[in-house]
């Protein structure tokens, strides 16, 4: 016979209008004895409350923001068969007005036997969920890492970020040898060994996921192998490649599912000269003329890999430009560059279809320049990846999906199911590591009861190609946009000592700032290394810089960095290394 109790919050000490930051149960839910049903935090300290019986939460009577004292109700529990409770009054144990009664595990109660436990559950191993997961353990949580594929890392460290930037190294040294000829040293034509090269990047990734595997065994996170789908709102079920299952219970879960390819459905995928970047970072070959299909970051790295191994190059767009998301004035230094060096670049036009033939692949094209076809020996999609989010039964955990596989989080990184976070690519745009592994700890670290919120001011972004294009914070299309006043400075390589030196003049800096209060909006590099550039800008924007503080920050002289330097002194007119007409 089931019976209702009600769940009031114990004497916690010497405190009163204590803050509810997280509420760990909805209505509906089944708990054990002493699992925790809300946290508090005062000013010194954070504290989980526990359930005083096993039952199921018939409705919960607080929610976060609250400020609750001793005697207030926290919730209601639906139990049975009655069994005598402890003394209510203890420190950090909840009151009840009436006897409490002992039930099942929650797995248990609705008929799940489980196989593993754990305080943290990770869904997936990619940079942000093995971030979460070392953080999670760093900070006392007992973790479970779930990795589908045999090697942690995920798409970024596997097929993705890490080996794409091997090859895209290898694509360096070859275009900077070919190009030292105009200086007078001449080199001969390289001779590309493809196995050897797939070698070098292959030992690098799995230099890299060993080491991953290692820091996993300090921690002592246990990871287990296998496609994880939910099965209850504190269980996932792991099926393994031999189609053995395991459940996992968890206390808290952290979804890092991650995204894979976008696929047309008219594209031939069962023709092994159509690839997507994985395939295309397999190397299988150098096709002689190679179509890519997008002209974003992701397309644009591989055609610079590709063009430098010595296949011919067109790139198409559906968008009016390259890379879309950057200011144009970046984009189309950068055009001029790759356009000496590609075959053809299409924008404003779309693939309608390709038809597999004896003599290459015949593909069709509407729209801008291109010719309405033309034939090629392989094509590379990369029009952009989908996230996961309805691949993982997340509706039975009660997390919300959205039509696109996107799930909603909010600065703590919490789906609309209290416990159950969600980070990186499933959670939104953009889709990158950077952000995974910041969105992870915050994950982490808000499980472990620690005041954390995702609020980065901005997230850079980085296109790895020949040359490097990359930028922060807001663009000049969106300022204009949004009708914000603002003060552009720009500096051309070209008037660079440093630049001129290593043959890398046509790149540009530009620093965006508030008209009234100066500060850092946005800023854009394009040039060698503009990667590892863009950092100052991010920094300085994240910080609240103004012109001021970047124009009088002493720069190395001379190196790409003071570039930065002198796109503030244009902004504000004291530039003495360009001539800038008086304001």
């Amino acid at each position: 016979m089931s019976k209702e109790m009600k769940v009031e919050l114990p004497d916690i000490g010497d405190f009163e209008g204590v803050e509810v930051i997280e509420v760990l149960v909805s209505p509906g839910d089944v708990v054990a004895a002493e699992d925790s049903l809300i946290t508090l935090e005062s000013d010194k300290a954070s504290m989980e409350i526990p359930s005083p019986s096993a039952g199921k939460v018939k409705d919960v009577r607080v929610k976060v923001g609250d400020k609750v004292s001793k005697g207030d109700l926290i919730l209601t529990l639906e139990t049975t068969d009655e069994v005598p409770t402890a003394d209510s009054t203890q420190s950090g144990q909840a009151a009840v007005s009436q006897p409490v009664t002992e039930t099942p595990k929650a797995a248990d109660a609705i008929g799940i036997d489980i196989d593993k436990s754990a305080d943290v559950v990770v869904l997936g191993s990619g940079p942000g969920g093995y971030t979460a997961a070392f953080r999670a353990a760093d900070l006392g949580k007992q973790v479970v890492l779930i990795e589908r594929y045999p090697s942690i890392g995920g798409v970024c460290l596997n097929v993705g970020c890490i080996p794409s930037k091997a090859l895209l190294h290898v694509a360096e040294v070859i275009t900077e040898a070919k190009s030292f000829s105009s200086v007078g040293v001449s080199y001969a034509a390289p001779e590309i060994d493809i196995d050897k090269i797939r070698a070098h990047k292959d030992g690098i990734v799995s230099r890299l996921t060993g080491g991953l595997k290692q820091l996993a065994k300090q921690r002592k996170v246990e990871i287990v192998q296998g496609y994880g789908r939910f099965t209850s709102a504190h269980t996932i079920e792991v099926e393994a490649g031999d189609q053995t299952k395991q459940t996992i219970r968890f206390d808290n879960c952290i979804i890092a599912a991650g995204s894979r390819v976008t696929k047309l459905p008219f594209i031939p995928w069962d023709d092994p000269r159509v690839m997507d970047s994985t395939d295309a970072l397999a190397l299988p070959s150098v096709p002689e003329r190679l179509l890519i299909v997008g002209g974003g970051i992701i397309g644009l790295e591989m055609a610079t890999v590709y063009e430098a191994l010595g296949s011919k190059i067109t790139v198409v767009e559906l968008a009016d430009g390259l890379m879309p998301g950057a200011d144009r004035d970046l984009i189309k230094l950068f055009e001029r560059d790759v356009k000496r060096r590609y075959e053809a670049i299409y924008t404003g036009t779309k693939v309608t279809a390709i038809e597999p033939g004896e003599a290459g692949l015949l593909c069709r094209f509407e729209g801008g320049k291109a010719p309405s076809e033309d034939r090629f020996d392989a094509v590379l999609v990369a029009i952009g990846r989908s996230p996961n989010g309805l691949l993982i039964d997340a509706d039975k955990a009660g997390v919300h999906v959205d039509e696109r596989g996107f799930v909603p989080v909010d600065k703590q990184q919490r789906t609309n199911v209290p416990h159950i976070f969600a980070i990186g690519d499933i959670v939104g745009q953009p889709m990158l590591a950077h952000k995974a592994t910041h969105e992870g700890k915050v994950a982490a670290q808000v499980i472990a009861g620690e005041k954390s919120y995702f609020d980065a001011r901005t997230i850079p972004s980085v296109a790895y190609t020949n040359p490097e294009v990359a930028w922060c914070g807001q663009t000049e299309e969106q300022l204009k946009a949004a009708g914000v006043a603002y003060e552009r400075g720009a500096f051309p390589w070209a008037a660079s000592g440093r630049a001129l030196s290593m043959g890398a003049s046509n790149g540009l800096t530009k620093a965006l700032f508030d008209a009234e209060t100066k500060r850092v909006l946005g800023a854009g590099i394009v040039g060698k290394n503009a990667g590892e550039l863009i950092a100052e800008a991010v920094l300085a924007l994240e910080m609240g810089a103004d012109v001021e503080d970047v124009a009088l920050t002493i720069h190395p002289h001379p190196t790409l960095s003071e570039t930065f330097n002198f796109a503030a002194e244009m902004a504000e007119g004291t530039i003495t290394d360009l001539y800038a007409p008086k304001k």
